[in-house]
């Protein structure tokens, strides 16, 4: 059986065009400044995400995984290490802008507007772009993964990093609004599964996985709200039977020895969407068809567009197999978790077919 972790780490490799991984681990390890700017570290363990340089201790090889820059690693969750400030390109950060970032992580729950970034005593302005050019995103985007980051940075490994549910504070920043829970609300635990396409954020009932997708998608925080709605749902780190036999069934469909997965699922989503989800599970393993194959199959050549909205909104990520639904010309048309990630999942169907 593969190492999932290492499956992850070339994954992204052959993505970014990173180097090898073992040469990137070396280069952390000696601290070389030669490869600055090459590549940045998440440590799983932890959380947090280093410059090649990083003082701090360095971890196992297997808690280790790299990215080409700090985007990427905040779209996986990570946050900034306090000690080498990743974030502040050396020789290269205005001294008004590192006081803003410092400010910043004592204050993530802040909105942060312009008016705000002025009274702190930089140039709201100058900011913008500078996050554009060093990171390739703004400062409120910035602010967002940080907040999601913060929130998701409770769920390590598979075990809650406290005896405590997630905060109050913490949820509202994960859901981007003010929630009331009640004592009937149903537990949903929340945990991260690693794969060789990235992080995937995993929730489930005692009964039913509800949750499983990518973190960097744009429409988590969506998803997260849908299902707290639809379930009364009480968000909690950590893990239950459910997320655990996620994970195992995860990583043995990832080394292509699992084709069928047995996960009991807890679907949110309106009568029409549940039938197309359920539609999608038809559908055989390494085997596509289109969104005009996939309404008929449901008895309604004309619901396409439907059918394709509703395939979107599929909170289940590849055990409801929305990636083996294609354009009638045999395009990779519409993925949320990215074309990239759809195009690895059906090579990875179709080389394992017997």
């Amino acid at each position: 059986m593969h190492n999932q972790p290492n499956l992850f780490k070339s994954a992204l490799n052959r993505q970014a065009d990173l180097p090898l991984e073992q040469e990137m681990f070396k280069a952390f390890i000696d601290r070389n400044i030669a490869y600055e700017g090459i590549f940045v570290a998440g440590v799983k363990t932890t959380g947090i995400f280093c410059r090649p340089t990083c003082s701090a201790r360095k971890p196992k090889i297997a808690n280790v995984a790299f990215f080409p820059d700090a985007k990427q690693a905040l779209d996986a969750g990570f946050r900034p290490c306090k000690r080498c400030k990743p974030l502040q390109p050396e020789g290269k950060t205005p001294g008004r802008i590192k006081e803003i970032l410092s400010k910043v992580e004592g204050h993530l729950n802040q909105k942060w507007s312009d008016a705000d970034v002025e009274k702190a005593g930089a140039d709201a302005a100058r900011l913008r772009k500078w996050f554009k050019k060093h990171h390739r995103i703004t400062f409120q985007t910035y602010l967002k993964l940080r907040r999601l980051g913060s929130a998701l940075g409770q769920i390590q490994n598979g075990k809650q990093t406290s005896g405590k549910n997630f905060s109050k504070e913490a949820m509202e920043n994960l859901l981007n609004k003010s929630i009331d829970e009640s004592e009937d609300s149903i537990p949903v635990y929340l945990n991260r599964i690693a794969t060789p396409l990235g992080f995937m954020l995993a929730g489930a009932t005692d009964s039913g996985l509800c949750l499983l997708e990518f973190m960097d998608r744009r429409m988590l925080k969506t998803q997260l709200q849908i299902i707290r709605k639809r379930l009364n749902a009480a968000f909690k780190p950590g893990s239950n039977s459910i997320i655990q036999k996620t994970a195992h069934e995860m990583e043995r469909y990832f080394d292509g020895s699992l084709k069928e997965f047995t996960i009991p699922l807890t679907l949110t989503g309106t009568d029409f969407q549940q039938k197309v989800w359920n539609q999608l599970q038809a559908i055989p393993y390494g085997r596509a068809c289109s969104y005009k194959e996939q309404a008929q199959r449901m008895g309604n050549q004309k619901a396409v567009r439907a059918v394709a909205g509703a395939n979107g909104k599929n909170k289940i990520a590849i055990i409801i197999p929305c990636h083996r639904v294609i354009g009638s010309d045999g395009s990779l048309t519409g993925y949320g978790g990215g074309l990239w990630r759809k195009k690895y999942l059906l090579n990875l169907e179709r080389s394992n077919l017997r």
